[in-house]
């Protein structure tokens, strides 16, 4: 049985690395591939590479192609996808029913969920409601950056397509139940502002959940917009005046800001339209504000 690829980034370049390193290259009918100029590397180049070299037909999502495969397997994919000619299979960086939606692994990390996944269904008129054919999880600890966690649930990714793809039964899927469902929104720019009356554990996952490839964390300082792009939770101190944002310590370069509980030293932070290293910080009475 042949299956078509819809590939984006680096979990859609991890996925046919997997098949090809496992000989299944003659079951993939073609590939399509996605691009995506929001994060450093949408691994578009390497997966067209990876292609070529392997002599798998390849499309880019602009392309004139034809689906001739009785399956479509997306995964990271971003646009719609016909379904007439062949059965979609989709991957969700979650696992289902939890999570329907939108940058469900941000809002996992955030939510310090202790495991995270992904579920393989069939495409549903709507969004994520399809019936599940298998998934695979990963138990996480915290504090975790979402680098890691999309490369922990890569080879999730890679282990369900694999497992698939080695199958030569019918793919057999079974209905979610609905009363366990929850829903992911999705997020803008204004979802990666801090919210400093948040505790410091908070706030951490909140930083490591939006840091690279994504933009980073933000905060106005001086009226200046700034990401910080790393951070760890110190000690915390008796303050009679606990006025969050305001920062309390510099320990060598790097400052410590008040939370609503608990305190945070910032390791990273730089300018957000220059990108330029602000720290060290040369003033000491500094406070830092969710809006301008």
């Amino acid at each position: 049985m042949k299956y078509a690829l819809y590939l984006m980034t680096k979990k859609g370049y991890e996925v046919l690395k997997t098949l090809i390193h496992n000989n299944l290259q003659d079951k993939i009918s073609e590939v399509i591939v996605g691009f995506d100029k929001n994060i450093d590397n949408d691994f578009s180049t390497e997966i067209t590479n990876l292609c070529l070299i392997n002599n798998i037909p390849v499309f880019l999502r602009s392309d004139n192609f034809n689906i001739t495969a009785p399956y479509s397997i997306s995964v990271s994919w971003r646009w719609l996808i016909p379904t007439s000619k062949s059965k979609l299979i989709v991957l969700h960086d979650s696992l289902l029913p939890k999570y329907r939606g939108f940058a469900p692994l941000v809002n996992m990390l955030i939510n310090k969920e202790n495991k995270i996944g992904v579920t393989a269904i069939f495409a549903s008129k709507e969004y994520d409601k399809g019936p599940i054919i298998c998934q695979s999880h990963t138990k996480i600890e915290y504090p975790i950056k979402i680098s890691e966690a999309i490369d922990l649930i890569t080879k999730n990714y890679s282990e369900l397509v694999l497992k698939i793809l080695n199958s030569d039964k019918p793919i057999k899927a079974v209905p979610q139940n609905e009363a366990l469902a929850t829903y992911s929104l999705w997020r803008d720019e204004e979802d990666y502002a801090i919210n400093w009356k948040s505790d410091s554990e908070s706030i951490l996952r909140h930083i490591n959940a939006v840091s690279t490839p994504y933009k980073g964390a933000t905060t106005y300082l001086e009226e200046k917009k700034i990401r910080i792009l790393d951070a760890q939770i110190v000690k915390d101190v008796f303050i009679e005046n606990r006025d969050v944002g305001k920062l309390i310590f510099k320990t060598e370069k790097f400052p410590v800001i008040v939370c609503q509980k608990g305190l945070l030293m910032l390791t990273k932070v730089v300018d957000d339209e220059t990108g330029e290293n602000l720290l060290p910080f040369k003033n000491f009475r500094l406070r830092f504000k969710s809006k301008k």
